[in-house]
């Protein structure tokens, strides 16, 4: 019942808002809310591509009707509210011109012109001799304009014809005619002729025709061959210059390592030769195996775009110049189609400091702050590696609540050293344009609660990171070390260690020696008018493999083995995480975005768990939002009551199922609104008695925690503010009772709203 008053309030309101949308229209006036395009294709094989064609003629159309949400043009909503403010400030002026938009008026619309736009596109898709119609349909002051396009029977490709002649242009070009889109009996499309030029013209410069440009090509279409076709005849234009038909040879490689257009860097005959690049570093500052790596062309090669681009993305990549500039030019030495390359490379400062300074506040009334400082050098070793030091410190208390004398105190440190190549007795070559690197990390940290316990934790790592190109990343840790020791556990605190088996696995004394692979791809990462984009990452992570091998460590028979007084984990942990993007309309912040993770750990061999760090958790402000932070499951579990005495947030699990599913739309200015639905739950794989109802069955689903919600995300480009409020309405832990609690909802009830609404504040988006 107060589902339905809500639903009822929103309805009157989307009733009133469209009520007003023509109240205040000039005397005469109409507002024009929107065209439809009606394709009456004359041959039937054309229909679909005349229905794939609709959104591509729509978003031709001029102008755009005001913006509307669920039927409702709340833009306009806002800006009729508002009425004419006397003056060019306040709240009035504010809501009209900030959260408002006027009206579009149907005396706006050109239709003659848009209806020649039509026609034209439609021409453009090879519906030649095609004709577009239009009428208007004015109701309650509405103004919709009908467009209907006679569409004749499109034109095809018969025959397309390239250069014949023995000219070593004209041989490049055809060999590379397998590559063409233009093909017979292909339909005609403006986009595909120019496309084919672009194909040509990348093609040749990756031959070697250096000053050759898309612009010295053209294509002949004739469409009077008959019986609806045309031919197409690609062809160099007889003005090219001589040069654009010419093979070019790299003749030297010059490198200016420490080039500054304000001062003296330098010149050729200074340059150091190595592995036949000409290096000019009057103070030595980059070892010269560097450019070695990292440049692709050499004397004598054949110009290739590709590998002029590849080189400059790697010099870019490797974090050490600020401006990379490449200019090419024919030697005055040396006669023949040459060219020397000189690369001019601007250093940027080779070391740095900075200091972050956070504070937080939790649910739970815990309040705190952190200092960071980290110092870096970009050059550490003269080879471009990257050398990092981060120490920290920072310090929680809980001022309110049942553990207002507890208070939380975080130390460390952090050492990584990035180097530009992978170090490997194996060889490792790529064609990315960005630099592969080998990782070394070593860490510390001591994490202590004053009247509980403190943890010592040290971790170090060594391998891999690089890419494929901008989208796809591959991260392989060779080894991977991390050793945790707890200390000075309290009286008190070991008593509830003694009896709660989650609590004491979440502090117990751990070894984890392995390896670890994760593979990502997000099509996002390139800027693209795409309507569907994909997200993915893979993860497979593996513990004391080769130690219980070598060992025969079995834990269940009573073959515990140990390091440093600790038995070392033995696992293997899978996680795959999948998202999709589906863009709604043409502004890019309004899509549906959906996402899936599934993981399993399995414990075998010295270990009868996995790790308590490595396990699974789930709730929270990037998980499920009706949810407290990994406070969900596992199971049919319920740890209690988040203000109750011993409840204990950190629930860990060996399986979890997670899907959540979001709908985005920008609202005005920096403002963008959603609605969202998540769900999902963590498991155990064995029994755990300490918390009934936790293993993972067949019957799964019955298990599925759902909530829902609604939030705000306020979008300031360098970083995104978000405010998310959530519910459940599904509660797996409920005993013996229905775990949809849907018919529940009271936003009225203020006891309801304590024990249900979640606010979430975060940066960033969830997913």
């Amino acid at each position: 019942m107060n589902i339905l008053k809500y639903i009822s309030f929103f309805a009157i309101v989307i009733v009133l808002a469209s009520c007003s949308a023509t109240k205040r229209l000039p005397p005469g006036e109409t507002l024009y809310v929107g065209s439809n395009i009606k394709l009456d294709a004359v041959d039937a094989k054309d229909k679909k591509a005349a229905k794939d064609m609709d959104a591509e003629l729509q978003a031709l159309l001029r102008p755009l009707p005001n913006t509307k949400v669920l039927g409702l043009r709340y833009k306009l909503f806002f800006y009729n509210l508002a009425g004419i403010p006397k003056k060019n400030k306040g709240i009035k002026y504010w809501i009209r011109n900030k959260l408002g938009e006027p009206p579009v008026l149907g005396s706006q619309v050109n239709i003659e012109k848009n209806s020649s736009i039509l026609q034209n596109r439609l021409e453009n898709r090879g519906f030649f001799k095609s004709a577009v119609t239009a009428d208007t349909v004015v109701k309650s002051k509405k103004l919709t304009v009908n467009y209907t396009a006679k569409l004749n029977q499109r034109y095809t490709i018969r025959e397309v014809r390239y250069p014949t002649d023995s000219s070593d242009i004209s041989k490049a070009i055809r060999r590379g005619i397998r590559g063409s889109r233009l093909k017979p009996g292909a339909p005609y499309d403006l986009d595909m002729a120019k496309d084919e030029r672009l194909r040509i013209d990348t093609r040749l410069k990756n031959r070697g025709f250096f000053y050759f440009a898309d612009d010295y090509l053209w294509v002949n279409v004739d469409s009077t061959v008959g019986n609806h076709q045309v031919d197409m005849v690609v062809q160099v234009k007889e003005n090219t210059p001589d040069e654009s038909k010419n093979i070019y040879k790299i003749n030297d490689v010059v490198v200016y390592a420490d080039y500054n257009l304000a001062s003296d860097t330098g010149s050729v005959k200074d340059a150091k030769t190595f592995d036949g690049y000409k290096i000019i570093d009057p103070y030595n500052k980059y070892k010269p195996q560097i450019f070695s790596r990292t440049l692709v062309f050499k004397p004598g090669d054949i110009y290739n775009r590709n590998d002029h681009n590849l080189a400059l993305n790697r010099l870019v990549d490797l974090g050490v110049f600020k401006f990379v500039k490449v200019r090419f030019e024919e030697p005055d030495t040396v006669k023949g189609n040459l060219l020397n390359a000189f690369y001019y490379l601007t250093p940027v400062k080779k070391k740095s400091i900075r200091a972050e300074l956070s504070a937080l506040t939790k649910s739970n009334n815990s309040n705190g702050t952190e200092l960071t400082l980290s110092w870096r050098n970009r050059n550490f070793l003269k080879g471009a590696e990257l050398f990092t030091v981060s120490i920290f410190g920072g310090i929680e208390k809980q001022v309110s609540g049942n553990q207002r004398n507890i208070s939380t105190l975080r130390l460390g440190g952090d050492l990584n050293l990035y180097v530009p190549r992978i170090i490997s007795p194996f060889k490792f070559k790529t064609a990315s344009g960005f630099v592969p690197k080998t990782r070394f990390n070593l860490g510390y940290e001591l994490f202590q609660r004053n009247t509980q316990y403190t943890l010592n934790s040290f971790k170090g790592s060594y391998g891999y990171v690089f890419r494929d190109d901008i989208t796809k990343e591959h991260q392989l840790n060779v080894l991977a070390i991390n050793y945790v020791k707890p200390i000075n556990i309290t009286p008190d605190f070991q008593r509830g260690l003694d009896t709660n088996i989650t609590l004491r696995r979440s502090i117990e004394r751990q070894f984890i020696i392995g390896s670890n692979y994760n593979y990502n791809i997000n099509t996002n990462a390139k800027p693209n008018r795409k309507q569907h984009n994909f997200y993915f990452n893979g993860n497979i992570d593996l513990s004391g493999n080769l130690l219980g091998l070598i060992t025969g460590a079995d834990v269940d028979k009573g073959k515990e083995k140990l390091i440093l007084n600790t038995p070392f984990s033995q696992y293997a942990k899978v996680e795959t995480e999948v998202r999709h993007y589906f863009k709604l309309g043409t502004k890019p912040e309004n899509m549906l975005v959906s996402r899936l993770i599934a993981g399993l750990g399995y414990a075998y061999g010295n270990s009868q768990t996995v790790p308590f760090i490595k396990q699974f958790f789930i709730g929270g402000t990037n998980s499920i939002r009706a949810f407290r932070a990994r406070s969900l499951g596992p199971g049919k579990y319920y740890a209690g009551n988040a203000q109750s005495v011993g409840f204990l947030p950190d629930q860990p699990g060996d399986v979890k199922i997670e899907a959540n599913t979001e709908l985005r739309a920008k609202l005005f200015s920096i403002v963008q609104g959603a609605i969202f639905v998540d769900a999902g739950n963590i498991w155990t794989r064995r029994d755990d008695t300490s918390r009934p109802g936790s293993k993972f069955t067949s019957k799964f689903l019955n298990d599925f925690a759902v909530g829902t919600g609604a939030g705000l995300r306020f979008d300031v480009k360098f970083l995104v503010l978000r405010l998310d409020v959530a519910f459940p309405i599904r509660k797996p832990y409920l005993p013996g009772g229905p775990a949809w609690v849907i018919d529940q909802v009271d936003f009225g009830n203020r006891q309801w709203r304590r024990e249900n609404m979640v606010y979430n504040l975060a940066i960033g988006y969830p997913f």
